[in-house]
């Protein structure tokens, strides 16, 4: 594949799953067991017959060493799934997710005492200014949870609890983020391997949640039908669900494609874009509210992210660069 054609596929791959996605949460806040059991299943089989050859080929990385990194990642999926529940918005939880940076550089100087340069800590810094503006902003818009009742009710608490659940995941990402640097540091880099691993691993995991899994399968056969080709129909949730997964497949494999095949600087560019391309199609097309607070605050996170990976450079006084003589005499 083409480096060109596997950009692409990222804004169509991952934008498109970003939009389903925000359908099936929009009607089902709690859907987000089901929606993750799906993908992990799909992919999990698709590396069981591609990467794993049908469990023939012997892992590169330790089968333990495996087992810890999946434990991360099937903690910060469940918890990014049941922050919807607690009153969090798709734009706000794709703000929070775009902080990885500013986590990783934080847990980085604390548990490896990692040194970095004076313009990292500046972009980090703006990072974290975008997100605390966007999450003011995001308290004082007046949302709303549906009580037992029926009534509407707002829930400070509740929103409160949403954040510190968006801000774990966070956290516990970029903690096995060092873990991944580790590992791979030891054994190479293995990303299919990893890519199915990771979502093979943590299926029985999701025998805990199967009742909640359950529930939602059953309220999404219960949905009114969607017309396809040749007349045939089929309940509009479930519809949204496989196209969510197959999008979300794509996307991964695109990402995938062009990490082989373009330097970071370009992964991180085209990365930082379709975030910033979903982030504004969900507040247009579902006319999610956001006040100029909260556009402030995106700008700078954007920018901020920018400037970390110097796709954006900063003057050399910021970025703690030593000065050319030129700008000595200046």
């Amino acid at each position: 594949m083409q480096p060109y054609v596997a950009i692409v596929l990222v804004f169509a791959g991952c934008c498109s799953n970003v939009v389903f996605l925000e359908y099936l949460v929009s009607s089902f806040p709690g859907s987000g067991n089901i929606i993750t059991f799906s993908q992990f299943l799909f992919i999990a089989l698709e590396g069981f017959i591609f990467t794993s050859k049908f469990g023939t080929q012997k892992s590169a990385i330790p089968l333990q060493q495996y087992i810890y990194m999946v434990s991360f990642f099937f903690v910060v999926q469940v918890l990014n799934n049941y922050a919807f529940t607690f009153n969090i918005s798709m734009p706000l939880q794709m703000i929070f997710r775009a902080g990885s940076l500013m986590a990783s550089l934080t847990l980085g100087v604390i548990l490896k005492g990692k040194q970095y340069t004076r313009g990292k800590y500046v972009s980090v810094a703006l990072i974290t200014l975008g997100i605390i503006q966007c999450t003011i902003a995001s308290s004082q818009v007046k949302e709303s949870v549906p009580s037992k009742d029926g009534a509407d009710l707002f829930s400070f608490t509740v929103w409160i609890a949403g954040i510190f659940l968006l801000t774990t995941a966070l956290f516990l990402s970029a903690a096995m983020g060092l873990f991944q640097e580790t590992i791979y540091s030891k054994y190479g880099k293995h990303p299919r391997e990893a890519l199915f691993f990771n979502h093979a691993l943590p299926l029985p995991g999701f025998l805990l949640l199967m009742n909640d899994i359950k529930d939602h399968a059953l309220r999404f056969t219960q949905t009114e039908p969607l017309e396809l080709l040749s007349g045939i129909a089929v309940p509009r949730m479930w519809f949204f669900l496989v196209a969510n997964v197959l999008t979300q497949y794509v996307c991964i494999r695109s990402v995938f494609v062009l990490t082989t095949e373009c330097k970071a600087l370009t992964v991180t560019l085209v990365v930082t874009l379709r975030k910033f391309v979903s982030l504004m199609f969900s507040i247009w097309y579902f006319e999610n509210e956001f006040t100029p607070t909260h556009w402030l605050g995106s700008l700078c996170v954007f920018m901020g992210t920018l400037m970390f990976t110097e796709i954006i450079p900063l003057p050399a006084v910021l970025a703690g660069q030593p000065l050319s003589e030129k700008d000595k005499k200046k």
